[in-house]
């Protein structure tokens, strides 16, 4: 679609690279105080988003400016101590990815190509070698990709499981011993305070798959489960549970947070349900013209009670002068195929199109045939879109796993960072204490110095990361009566532009 998504952005010559904020007013010790909480040991648990992973990977100074070490900085201010992360200095490129005995297995990092005025990956490639092992445990255990379940999976770490898909890359370079589990190497290092930011993944590889996955709820059985599968709530409860005690056993203070709505991501808002223009009336009239027999069979089945008014309606197929929704495959449509019916329709508001749809709406893939377009003649596949029942399930989901993050913060007198209004704040612009506003808008007209997010539509850049750290500030002030300074976002880098790639 002509690249609409980047059209308007702000390409101003400026070249924005990763580095280390500078503040110009440096705050002395003694000012600031931990109150109710000891942060001599601070320790995080999480998956990407508390590893600092952003535009699409993790990187040596992303990692440098995850939320945990942003808020260890202002912890030592008040009697914190050292924040160690992960190795990462074979980063040499400062690009992310990662090679598995030389070969490569996750790519680099996300930048803007100016010359082209798109997002692309860094023509680069990885150094860092997941068979170079440097166990840990460190104080950031944040592990990309982790679900609740991964945290105590044992052999999670062991180089060996990741052929067969039982470990985890990141982890497999950072974990103690082969054997180790995530929360064992976290528990064990006995912190006095900690943070706990898990369950993003449980909902969010369902959805940025576009619901190619199944919603186990009821199903504790986590062998089962596929990797785009919901985790059931149960399971999610059980853990939670046996991970707090596991960080507070010895009286450690922390907070935990909730987890964002899967609408508050630009990976889910970027496109429109509506992004196909259409300005020809012949073009129109061919189109529902090809559509006409499609729609006489809904009506048939309407009148013969195979389905109801509702649905009928919806999966009716019309095109007009302007901008029109695409057609789609949807599973969840009452099967007509006896009848020689697909189960398609075309999107509406309440439906949400996956980021990576950009590469194929209005496409014709078979150049001596431009009749055929996704989209228009031929139906996006499900993986492109997530549909309003299977947004129903994420949230039921999620609502499941915050009810529960809430409830164990509670009873155990923990602090709670309300991370899903943080990132719906972001959604609707977030204006901070200094009045800057930042955004998840993605790239639509957008200031790229108000923009949150990173590359990929799903975790925060530099800046995100600081406002996200803010919170956690915010939320330990109110529980522990501590006192501790907020970073400022906008001296922290944001989106990485290149002249050309």
């Amino acid at each position: 679609m002509k690249k609409y998504f980047y059209i308007l952005l702000m390409l101003t010559g400026l070249i924005f690279t990763a580095c280390e904020p500078e503040f110009s007013n440096p705050i002395g010790e003694g000012t600031y105080t931990s109150g109710d909480a000891d942060f001599s040991k601070y320790v995080a648990v999480g998956n990407s988003l508390t590893a600092g992973y952003t535009n699409g990977t993790l990187y040596k100074s992303g990692q440098s400016m995850s939320f945990p070490k942003i808020l260890s900085e202002q912890m030592k201010l008040a009697g914190g101590g050292d924040f160690t992360q992960p190795y990462l200095d074979d980063d040499t490129k400062d690009i992310g990815g990662l090679t598995l005995l030389g070969n490569v297995i996750a790519e680099p990092k996300l930048v803007i190509d100016a010359s082209q005025g798109a997002v692309e990956r860094i023509n680069e490639t990885p150094t860092i070698e997941v068979s170079n092992i440097h166990p840990g445990p460190y104080n950031n255990m944040g592990v990309p990709g982790a679900k609740i379940y991964h945290l105590a999976a044992s052999g999670y770490g062991d180089l060996a499981n990741i052929a067969l898909g039982k470990a985890n890359p990141y982890y497999v370079r950072m974990a103690s011993s082969t054997a180790a589990t995530v929360i064992q190497d976290a528990a064990s290092q006995n912190a006095t305070f900690f943070t706990l930011w898990i369950g993003n993944n449980d909902v969010l590889s369902y959805a940025t798959s576009g619901g190619v996955g199944t919603d186990q709820t009821g199903n504790q059985d986590v062998t089962t489960y596929g990797p785009n599968d919901i985790t059931d709530p149960g399971v999610f409860g059980y853990l939670y549970q046996q991970f707090l005690d596991a960080l507070t056993a010895n009286g450690a203070k922390g907070v935990v947070a909730t987890i964002p709505d899967v609408a508050s991501v630009p990976y889910f808002t970027t496109i429109p349900y509506n992004p196909i223009p259409l300005d020809d009336q012949a073009t129109v009239d061919a189109l529902n013209n090809a559509y006409a027999q499609y729609n006489a069979g809904i009506q048939a089945a309407l009148a013969n009670n195979l389905i109801d008014q509702d649905e009928a309606t919806a999966r009716m197929i019309s095109f007009g002068l302007g901008a029109n929704p695409m057609v789609i495959e949807d599973a969840d449509l009452t099967d007509l195929s006896g009848l020689g019916i697909p189960s398609i329709r075309q999107t509406s508001d309440e439906d949400l199109v996956v980021l990576p749809a950009k590469s194929v709406i209005g496409v014709a893939p078979d150049p001596n045939n431009p009749q055929l377009v996704y989209g228009l003649t031929i139906p996006l596949e499900n993986k492109w879109i997530l549909t309003k029942k299977e947004i129903e399930r994420v949230r039921n989901a999620t609502a499941a796993y915050n009810a529960t993050i809430t409830a164990l913060a509670d009873a155990k007198g923990l602090a709670v960072a309300d991370m899903a209004m943080v990132m719906q704040k972001l959604h609707n612009n977030l204006v901070i204490e200094d009045g800057s506003i930042y955004t998840a808008d993605y790239f639509n007209g957008t200031n790229l110095d108000e923009l949150a997010f990173g590359l990929d539509g799903v975790h925060p850049n530099s800046r995100g990361y600081a406002i996200i750290a803010n919170e956690f500030i915010k939320a330990i002030e109110s529980k522990y009566n501590a006192n501790l300074p907020l970073v400022t976002p906008a001296q922290y880098p944001t989106i990485t532009i290149l002249p050309t790639n």
